[in-house]
């Protein structure tokens, strides 16, 4: 049983792969909208123009690339607080449900941004936040249950995480805007 730190920083390290993607997304950009510029019934676009295939899948790839690092990593430091995602091949599903699953989430709250009448670019405060964790989160969970209550079925890593991913997600946004990346600092 892992203390209560060591909870914390495996759970912050095992989501490096969820976090990753979007802000990959953002230097991928793309051409090709996701919706290919249609509306949903409701006259808004479906996604909007800033949810590209090549940011979703350059994204996604770079958050299984990063885990790759990562699994191979985790065999030259402590256990307790960075381990491996799998000793098998499994480690390629866990990531890909990671990282596929937080540009989905992504995905999902521009989606549900477009149908509140927020436009792209537009602050959703939580919803651009956290929609990605929850996504990768339930796909990780449906397909990789023992990892998802290892990694993160407890108190203080859930507690941790739904705390920094907003301070974190900002951070970042602050940086990519600074750097000429995103339109927004949000």
């Amino acid at each position: 049983m892992m203390n209560a730190l060591a909870q914390v920083i495996a759970a912050l390290w095992l989501m490096l792969p969820a976090y990753i993607p979007n802000s990959a997304a953002v230097i991928f950009k793309g051409k090709t909208p996701m919706d290919f510029g249609k509306n949903f019934w409701d006259g808004r676009r479906i996604l909007g123009k800033g949810k590209t295939w090549r940011g979703f899948f350059g994204g996604a790839l770079t958050g299984m690339a990063v885990g790759t690092v990562q699994n191979f990593l985790s065999l030259y430091l402590p256990q307790n607080y960075f381990p491996q995602f799998s000793s098998d091949m499994s480690f390629i599903g866990i990531l890909a449900c990671l990282s596929f699953g937080a540009m989905l989430g992504d995905s999902f709250g521009s989606f549900i941004k477009r149908r509140l009448g927020i436009k792209s670019g537009g602050r959703a405060f939580l919803l651009d936040q956290l929609t990605f964790v929850f996504i990768a989160w339930l796909f990780t969970y449906i397909f990789y249950p023992e990892f998802f209550v290892f990694a993160f079925g407890n108190i203080p890593a859930v507690v941790t995480i739904l705390l920094l991913t907003p301070l974190i997600h900002r951070t970042v946004n602050i940086i990519a805007y600074k750097m000429g990346k995103k339109p927004v600092p949000w």
